[in-house]
């Protein structure tokens, strides 16, 4: 009879871990990690050092191995990889991993330890099975239009991929039509307090679509610039409103009419454009007809961020590895990539990135922190976020919204002291002369509850107010429950503002929040009679607006009629809104028709989509046969909570089995 392992009090049994030759993506190097020695505890429960502190050490916890602490076990001449330690000699710093570090390969430096890779695990298990597929408000002050869009938790986009260069901000900044804050590009539109103008733009958006390329021939023919600056003014500025298909239409104008010479950056922005406006698809059927000659480092990174941003792991990770086969340079941006992929697909490879990057020497941007910080946010790991903050100290200054997530972070966590002391120092000595950071305070304010705060800093805006400021406002006014307050911002704001799409949705998701969906049809009436461009933010609202009405069918049949006859590519959080509530209902059938358009649409690879079809499954108590089956061929796998669903699925199926053979 085999003895079994019985922990020893005060004792542990460890199990060596040997480090991976190279990782499944191919993102680590091939030399073997010699450098650390590190176990998993397979027996005992906690262990105290020789100073009688604990440890708490427990199974599946990897801690580093030592020689003189740790004792090797063996059968006769032969090796087993197994170590006990005792808790007299054990110290605080052997057991500083948790349960899916890799291993630090550096105690230099912070970003590559523990407190990036491994102590969030701790705290994180119900988080990674929960895990949605969203990213929450990196590069995106809380309370700007993005927290209103759907993107924010649930559908956010990649980093944006500008003409010519591939910038590191989020491209769901609906706020960006706030004046006060502008990215140049390498042709020297600089940042400045006013967003530059640009004539191109204003004639694509305000010409007939049918009418836009005469319009465009017209401005050539009258001896106006079309120079690189200008056309990269008019597309960011498409792309800040997510007018995808406007601004594919636009650089597709400019091959046709041969008026500028095509480059790499043409290449880069059409691809980027095609994947959004056509998916995937279409988008790998252009990148076959680019030029060899142009197919650069930029072109396969704007393939990279394609593959990220529809979370398509398996394809993403092929392209990166394609990438180092080709000997291009590892960047940041590709690093971010990788980070915001495994971020919504598997947290437990962020570590890997993080290694890699400091063995290729990879500086880590702000935006790399931001991510960083969000991940420990989203597990609670207020300490996790502390160090990091602590770490950006020593070269790159926390900027406001990196102070915002960290107060969100605070406030979720339920710290008010801490939450109030960083907005008093995200505000500076005087706000008036910080104005900036409005936008940032108002929705952060009203989280706390602080109504009194909301209405000191609205006064700081409310003379002449930005849009952002205005939007930030009304989202804070609404999530305190004073909806005349957030009206009269809305009523009071420029005409102009009124055509603007955004403008219109946050005070609609208003109304949504609250329940009060007979304004909220009044609202939409409005936006249709102003002749506002509705684009996914607002469709999102709109179909939002139904569901919770109790009319899923109507918000279904808009989602089927913006995508056939808008030819919009709705938000993803739009159709699980509509797939969510057929769930409920145990309606199998129109629940499947909403995942079948989710693939339609290019949205593969999020875990939330099946775990809601198996709902429908469970909710309907129908039999669900070769579920598993169907997941691994989409390359996707369930977690622990979708594990236990089909293991009791699977015992009632048996059960009605045993039961029509008995």
């Amino acid at each position: 009879m085999a003895k079994r392992q019985i922990p020893l009090f005060n004792r542990v049994l460890v199990e060596k871990i040997i480090p991976p030759y190279k990782a499944s993506a191919g993102i680590l190097h091939s030399e073997k990690i010699t450098k650390w020695n590190y176990g998993e505890v397979l027996v005992g429960s906690a262990a105290c050092d020789k100073n009688g502190n604990s440890n708490s050490m427990k199974n599946a916890d990897t801690i580093v191995l030592s020689k003189g602490h740790a004792t090797e076990l063996g059968h006769g001449d032969k090796k087993s990889n197994c170590f006990y330690l005792e808790g007299s000699n054990t110290t605080s710093s052997l057991v500083q991993l948790k349960s899916y570090s890799c291993g630090p390969t550096s105690l230099k430096s912070f970003l590559w330890s523990r407190y990036l890779s491994s102590q969030a695990g701790a705290n994180s298990s119900d988080w990674e099975n929960d895990l949605e597929d969203g990213f929450s408000d990196l590069e995106v002050p809380p309370g700007s239009a993005d927290s209103v869009d759907g993107s924010g938790k649930e559908d956010d986009e990649e980093l944006i991929s500008e003409v010519g260069e591939l910038e590191e901000y989020d491209e769901t900044e609906e706020s960006s039509l706030d004046p006060g804050d502008v990215e140049g590009n390498q042709d020297g539109v600089k940042k400045g307090s006013r967003r530059p103008y640009s004539q191109l733009f204003k004639i694509i958006t305000e010409t007939p679509r049918r009418s836009v390329t005469s319009a465009l021939d017209k401005y050539v023919e009258e001896g106006k610039p079309l120079r690189r600056a200008e056309i990269s003014l008019a597309l960011n500025n498409l792309r800040k409103r997510r007018l995808y298909s406007m601004a594919l239409q636009f650089v597709e104008w400019l091959e046709t009419s041969k008026k500028i010479e095509l480059g790499e950056w043409y290449y880069a922005s059409r691809l980027s454009l095609i994947a959004k406006v056509h998916g995937l698809w279409q988008s790998e059927k252009y990148f076959q007809k680019i030029p060899e000659s142009f197919r650069s480092e930029l072109i396969y990174r704007t393939l990279l961020a394609t593959y990220a941003a529809a979370v398509n792991l398996k394809k993403a990770e092929e392209v990166f590895y394609k990438m180092r086969d080709l000997g291009f340079p590892i960047t940041s941006f590709a690093c971010n990539q990788l980070l915001l992929l495994y971020k919504r697909a598997n947290p437990k490879r962020i570590a890997h990135v993080l290694q890699m990057m400091e063995k290729e020497n990879v500086q880590p941007t702000a935006f790399t922190y931001k991510m960083l910080i969000d991940v420990k946010g989203q597990a609670n790991d207020i300490p996790g976020i502390e160090q990091i903050v602590e770490m950006m100290n020593e070269g790159l200054e926390p900027d406001s919204q990196i102070k915002a997530l960290v107060a969100k972070a605070y406030i979720s966590a339920g710290l008010k002291d801490k939450a109030e002391a960083t907005l008093k120092e995200i505000e500076g000595e005087n706000v008036q002369e910080n104005r900036a950071v409005c936008r940032f305070l108002l929705p952060l304010y009203a989280a706390l509850g602080k109504a009194d705060d909301v209405e000191r800093i609205w006064n700081v805006c409310d003379a002449n107010p930005h849009i952002a400021e205005c939007i930030a406002a009304i989202e804070a006014w609404g999530n305190l429950g004073k909806i005349e307050k957030a009206e009269e911002v809305f009523e009071k704001s420029p005409k102009k503002w009124k055509s603007s799409s955004t403008y219109y949705s946050t005070m609609l998701k208003v109304y949504v929040d609250n329940k009060l969906l007979a304004k909220g049809k009044e609202l939409v009436n409005r936006m249709a009679q102003s002749g506002c461009r509705i684009g996914p933010l607002t469709w999102d609202a709109v179909v939002k607006l139904y569901v919770d009405s109790g009319e899923v069918e109507k918000a279904d049949s808009i989602l089927h009629k913006v995508t056939l006859q808008y030819k919009i590519r709705p938000f993803y959080s739009s159709f699980m809104a509509v797939m969510d509530e057929y769930a409920k209902r145990g309606n199998i059938h129109n629940t499947e028709k909403i995942f079948r358009r989710l693939k339609e649409m290019g949205y593969f690879g999020r875990m939330k989509q099946y775990q809601t079809l198996l709902q429908a499954y469970v909710n309907a108590k129908i039999p669900v046969y070769g579920f598993r089956e169907r997941m691994k061929a989409d390359n996707m796998y369930p977690n622990k909570t979708m594990a236990a669903q089909l293991k009791d699925s699977y015992a009632s199926q048996n059960t009605i089995i045993s039961e029509l053979l008995a």
